[in-house]
C-alpha cells in the first residue's frame, strides 16, 4: 500500500510538471530605448519564475527606421507585448494595433547629456550653464525618439539659441547616441538617461535642467495579434509591480505612481 502511494504521488508529481512545461509560452516582446535596461533586468527573472521564455525585438518607439516598432506592425509582424513611449502606444491603440484594456504605465524617463571619456565635464545644472556648453560645442548629437524630437523641435527654442545650435545639431537613427558620442563622432550627446548610462567610453554629465526638462512616460500593452495575451498580461504585471520599483530605478528611471 506504501508503495502504491508513493508510486501515485510521483505520478502526480509528473503530470504537475508536464502541464507546466505545456502551459510555458515563447512571448515576443517588441521595446523601445529607455525601458529597456529596465527590461533585461527584469526579463530574466520573470522567465525564472514564470517558466515562459521571451524573445526580445529591440525598436524605437517612433521614426522612419524599418526597426521602429510602429513600422514593425504595420508591416505585420507579430508581437505579444510592445513597451515603448506612451503617446507612441496611444496612437498604436487609436490605430486599433494594441488592445487599449491592456495598456500599463511603467516609468518616466528624463532626458541626460554625455561627453567623451577623458573629456572636461561641463556643468549644465542651470539652463544659463546648459545654453553656454551648446554654444561652444562644435557638434551635438540626439536619438531619433522622443528625446531627440523634444530637443530639436523645443528645447533649443526654450533656450533661445536655435539659430546658433541647429546647424550643427544631429539627429542620430539606429546607434544609441552615447555610442557615437564614444567614437568622437559628436562632442555632447542628449538622450533618454537609461539609455545613456549602459554605454561604455562616455562621461555621463547629468540630467539636463528640470526647468527645460522633458519627461517620457514609457508604457506598455498587448498587441491586438498577441499569441498569448494571457501571459503577456502576466509580464506586464510584474514589470509594473511595486516589487521590481527599486530595480528601474536603478536603470536611471523613476517610478510612476499606480
Amino acid at each position: 500500500m506504501n508503495t502504491l502511494f508513493k508510486q501515485l504521488a510521483a505520478l502526480c508529481v509528473a503530470c504537475l510538471t508536464l502541464n507546466a512545461v505545456a502551459q510555458a509560452e515563447e512571448l515576443k516582446v517588441m521595446t523601445s530605448g529607455g525601458f529597456t535596461a529596465a527590461y533585461k533586468l527584469l526579463g530574466p527573472q520573470y522567465a525564472a519564475s514564470s517558466g515562459d521564455t521571451l524573445e526580445t525585438i529591440l525598436g524605437p518607439s517612433m521614426g522612419k527606421a524599418p526597426e521602429a516598432i510602429p513600422n514593425r506592425l504595420a508591416r505585420g509582424e507579430h508581437a505579444d507585448v510592445v513597451i515603448m513611449v506612451g503617446y507612441a502606444l496611444d496612437e498604436l491603440i487609436k490605430q486599433g494595433k494594441v488592445d487599449p484594456a491592456s495598456r500599463v504605465e511603467l516609468a518616466d524617463s528624463r532626458i541626460g547629456m554625455v561627453v567623451k571619456q577623458g573629456a572636461d565635464k561641463p556643468l549644465i545644472d542651470t539652463d544659463a550653464q546648459l545654453r553656454d556648453v551648446l554654444l561652444k560645442a562644435t557638434s551635438v548629437a540626439y536619438s531619433d525618439s522622443a528625446s531627440g524630437v523634444y530637443i530639436q523641435n523645443e528645447l533649443f527654442k526654450k533656450l533661445g539659441i536655435e539659430q546658433q545650435v541647429g546647424p550643427k545639431g544631429k539627429m542620430i537613427e539606429r546607434t544609441p547616441v552615447a555610442s557615437a558620442v564614444a567614437r568622437g563622432d559628436y562632442q555632447v550627446g542628449f538622450q533618454q538617461v537609461a539609455e545613456l548610462l549602459p554605454v561604455p567610453g562616455v562621461i555621463f554629465v547629468g540630467k539636463i535642467p528640470e526647468s527645460v526638462q522633458s519627461v517620457t512616460r514609457f508604457a506598455a500593452g498587448i498587441a491586438s495579434n498577441a499569441q498569448h495575451p494571457q501571459q503577456a498580461r502576466a509580464l506586464l504585471n510584474y514589470l509594473s509591480s511595486a516589487k521590481v520599483q527599486a530595480q528601474v530605478q536603478s536603470t536611471g528611471l523613476d517610478s510612476v505612481p499606480h
